[in-house]
């Protein structure tokens, strides 16, 4: 394999700064093309003189001085601005892009980038669940990849090697269930923005371990292997595994079953969707049987953790009803952190913009963004006037 050039949406997050962890492990197999970061100047500046990234943008446009003159010694050339980023993936020297960025902002990089012709690695969830008919509909259209980084979705696709003939029965994606696995309605009344960060497998971001906690990040996952492997709703379960060894399943027509096991680490996902189909060493600790002797199941409870549910029926909806559905639940779990709504009060939320949102289907990307702003309105709202009063 040549050196693959990467560019890095998202680099100082949690996604990018492992996945630059995997390059430094590699550098005859990776070098840095582009990194980009919204707001977190100082870390951008020294990932990129680390790595000596031919390029970076910074998204917030009056950090742009900040930046370039750290980096104008270094010959490193800076832009500013979304539309920077945009302008960015039109660049020959991209071999792969990394998409990183957390929520909706991810969106239309990604649909750039396969315009572009260059294959994703999608570590940004939130843009297949937003518009999943949009970017697979590009990326056919254009003939390009997306590899899937979620480590569910990565087990998900490394079963389905070589079964290109063989028909998918059934998907079977893992949950660790979370910090709150097995509590009741009644305890989750009092939990604190502290507490459900405190993830017992996964080291990742806020956002991101707030809805491992309500299990939103199941939800999440659900709708988005529906468009990464072309599933039916009915296709694709969820079953707790809170040892996260297996990472998920896949059952075949003849009732045979493939699973991909590893020790809870995203640096492997991220490997393998960087270098595929070319498998590279680890650099870190691989899984020991012996120190791994139960592995357990059981089903996700729904009536406690409402937002699986709500995932559930919103996929088998499709239209626009992901797309808010996603919108309020950023909006609700930032309520969360901020200590301004309970945790139980997120699938809630939820639920109460989405019985207000228009439906449509067969949405454009402006469409889309007119969705997404007006679920997050909605959902602002109702915190600001503390109307969070209807069950789901």
């Amino acid at each position: 394999m040549m050196k693959r050039r990467i560019a890095l949406l998202g680099s100082t997050g949690s996604i990018g700064t492992q996945a630059l962890e995997v390059i430094a492990t590699h550098p005859d197999d990776f070098s840095v093309e582009l990194l980009t970061a919204n707001s977190n100047a100082s870390l951008l500046i020294k990932q990129a003189i680390r790595f000596n990234a031919a390029t970076v943008v910074i998204g917030r446009k009056e950090l742009f001085n900040e930046v370039n003159n750290a980096l104008l010694p270094h010959h490193i050339k800076v832009f500013a601005g979304e539309e920077s980023v945009l302008q960015c993936l039109a660049m020959e020297s991209i071999d792969l892009v990394l998409a990183a960025m957390v929520g909706f902002a991810g969106l239309k990089p990604v649909i750039e980038a396969l315009k572009n012709k260059k294959p994703v690695a999608i570590a940004n969830k939130e843009a297949l669940v937003v518009a999943g008919d949009l970017i697979t509909r590009i990326a056919a259209e254009n003939k390009t990849a997306i590899l899937p980084v979620d480590s569910e979705h990565s087990a998900v696709f490394q079963c389905i090697q070589g079964e290109l003939l063989n028909p998918i029965r059934k998907v079977i994606l893992t949950a660790s269930g979370g910090p709150f696995r097995g509590k009741d309605k009644k305890f989750l009344e009092g939990v604190t923005p502290h507490q459900a960060l405190q993830h017992p497998n996964w080291s990742m971001g806020a956002k991101i371990t707030i809805d491992s906690a309500t299990l939103m990040n199941k939800g999440l996952e659900l709708i988005e292997a529906k468009w990464l492997f072309g599933l039916k709703p009915e296709q694709i379960e969820v079953i707790v595994h809170p040892q996260s060894i297996i990472h998920s399943m896949v059952e075949f027509e003849d009732g045979s079953m493939k699973a991909q096991m590893g020790l809870p680490d995203m640096k492997l996902p991220i490997q393998y969707a960087l270098a595929y189909p070319k498998r590279l060493s680890p650099g870190f600790t691989n899984f020991n049987f012996a120190l791994n002797k139960n592995l357990t199941f059981e089903y996700p409870d729904e009536e406690t953790f409402r937002c699986l549910a709500i995932a559930r029926q919103v996929m088998i909806k499709a239209g626009n009803a992901p797309c808010a559905m996603n919108a309020a639940n950023e909006i609700a779990v930032a309520g969360f952190l901020n200590n301004e709504i309970r945790f139980n009060d997120i699938p809630t939320l939820v639920q109460l913009c989405l019985d207000k949102i228009e439906f449509k289907t067969g949405c454009t990307f402006e469409e889309y963004q007119q969705t997404d702003e007006q679920a997050r309105h909605i959902t602002r709202e109702i915190i600001s006037h503390k109307t969070i009063t209807s069950p789901v």
